[in-house]
């Protein structure tokens, strides 16, 4: 997809963190957006910015993880902008509890809106990409996606479950002018601890974790898509593989570990549309 002015971009989980300046950078280069987050206050806030920024776009109170909603959102967005060209599936959330501790009600929320409204939003919305000519889909792993740490078994079996069907379906629309990205960023300053479940009614664990990620952690805005300053997004190189463009097989892997990277912009305006990085780090 080579220009962002006039194409419609649905962003979810946009109320907030990544989703929300994902969709302050993507209306400042002239998107219009269609914006879902299951959290109504967010959207309200986010809308009410983004008019007074000229921006057109619509908000809608949607649950990833629900099908009947995605399904209804894709027919939605269509009904309201003509059109779709650029999905991020950004929505999701995280426990930190062993494994032995979690229940499995805990486990299929969590798989619930990682995967399935990852998968959701890539069903409902790439028939209407195709139809679009052009498209691109970027979905949000994390590092946790690359490596994986105690007490993050099901957010990890999520974020690599993205990793591996992003780069899969990246191969099956190679021929059809649509890209597919999957991103992973580390240690970012969002909510996505605060919202997060516990297995046991103690807040410390959430409380000191919180307190790293907001001491070290960077700014969402460094993994907005695209970056505000220019109109063309370059995907970051990734630290343990990459695409090379004329080629459908992927690189050797990297003995470098994951770096923390961010989307590189130059002046001419662009989203590659046959890459598949893993180079940001969340």
């Amino acid at each position: 997809m080579r220009k962002l002015e006039g194409k419609v971009a649905v962003v979810t989980g946009a109320g907030s963190g990544i989703g929300r300046e994902t969709a302050l950078a993507l209306g400042a280069k002239g998107c219009r957006l269609a914006l879902c987050d299951v959290n109504q206050d967010s959207l309200d806030e986010l809308s009410a910015e983004l008019e007074a920024a000229g921006v057109l776009a619509t908000t809608h109170r949607v649950d990833v993880a629900d099908k009947a909603q995605m399904e209804s959102f894709a027919s939605d967005v269509v009904a309201a902008h003509g059109a779709a060209h650029l999905l991020v599936n950004n929505a999701g959330v995280t426990i930190i509890a062993s494994f032995e501790d979690q229940t499995l009600e805990d486990f299929e929320w969590i798989v619930g809106v990682n995967f399935w409204g990852m998968v959701y939003g890539c069903k409902f919305f790439l028939p209407h990409l195709k139809a679009a000519g052009e498209g691109h889909i970027v979905n949000l792993s994390s590092v946790f996606g690359i490596i994986a740490p105690p007490l993050q078994t099901s957010y990890a079996a999520t974020k690599f479950a993205i990793r591996g069907f992003s780069e899969s379906l990246r191969a099956e629309l190679v021929d059809h002018k649509i890209g597919v990205t999957s991103v992973h960023p580390g240690t970012i300053q969002t909510n996505i601890l605060r919202d997060a479940r516990l297995a046991t009614t103690s807040e410390a664990l959430r409380t000191s974790t919180q307190r790293l990620f907001d001491r070290l952690g960077t700014s969402p805005d460094v993994v907005a898509i695209p970056r505000r300053e220019s109109n063309r997004v370059q995907l970051p190189q990734g630290a343990d593989h990459h695409r090379d463009p004329r080629s459908r097989r992927p690189q050797a892997l990297s003995c470098q570990p994951p770096r923390t990277a961010s989307w590189r912009a130059s002046s001419s305006g662009s989203i590659p549309s046959r890459e598949s990085s893993a180079g940001v780090v969340r």
